[in-house]
Parts: C-alpha cells; structure tokens; sequence
C-alpha cells in the first residue's frame, strides 16, 4: 500500500468557530482551504488539516477517527489492511473527492484511509 500524506483532523463546535478556525490555518499555511458538505457536517481542508463543523452526534463520531491517510488506492489499502489483520468498519464508499474506508486497527486505533479515483 502506497501512503501518500496524513491528514490531521480537528472537530470544531460551530459554524463561528469552524470559520475563525479556518482563518488561522489559512494564515499558517499560507494555502486557501478547500470546503464540502457531507452528512450535515461543514468540512474545510487546508493544507494537512481537516477543520470539521456539525452536529455533536456527528462529530462524536467524526473525533474517533485519528487521522486521515492519502493512498494510491482505497481497494489496495483495503486488500493490505484486512491481510495486517485491520477491521474495516465502513466503505470503501464515494465521497466527494474519491473513495475512503474507515478501518479499525488492531491496536483499537481508528483511522480513515483516502484515495483521489472518483468513481464513474
């Protein structure tokens, strides 16, 4: 499995906090985030950072996550992972930048795993 780059992610509470948050790592990275909705949750990404705003019984859920890992390919990882003796708990399923799962590490870490293929 080819690893690409991490994504740190950060659950704000609300739509004010998500929008100065926004503004700080914009200024500390110097590149301009890139936002999309999904699942009632506002998701702004800029530079190695996913800022995330919604509902608290969708971020409960969001904040399990650790990480979000950039591959070459979601069906790779997927294949590497369950050989690894990973748990995949969701996916791989679209999303709006390509294909993610979530999968459940032996150590009980909790990571999603990202590729860039948008499905036809």
């Amino acid at each position: 499995m080819d690893i690409l780059g991490t994504t740190l992610r950060i659950c704000v509470p609300d739509l004010a906090a998500l929008e100065s948050t926004v503004s700080f790592y914009e200024n500390l990275t110097g590149s301009r985030a890139q936002r999309f909705e999904r699942g009632g949750v506002s998701v702004a990404a800029v530079g190695c950072f996913l800022l995330m705003s919604g509902p608290e019984r969708e971020l409960e859920v969001l904040r399990k996550v650790s990480a979000t890992i950039a591959v070459a390919d979601v069906d790779e990882a997927h294949a590497a992972l369950t050989a690894s003796g990973a748990k995949v708990v969701a996916g791989p399923v679209p999303t709006p930048a390509g294909r993610n799962l979530i999968a459940l590490h032996p150590d009980g870490s909790i990571f999603e795993y990202v590729d860039r293929q948008v499905s036809p």
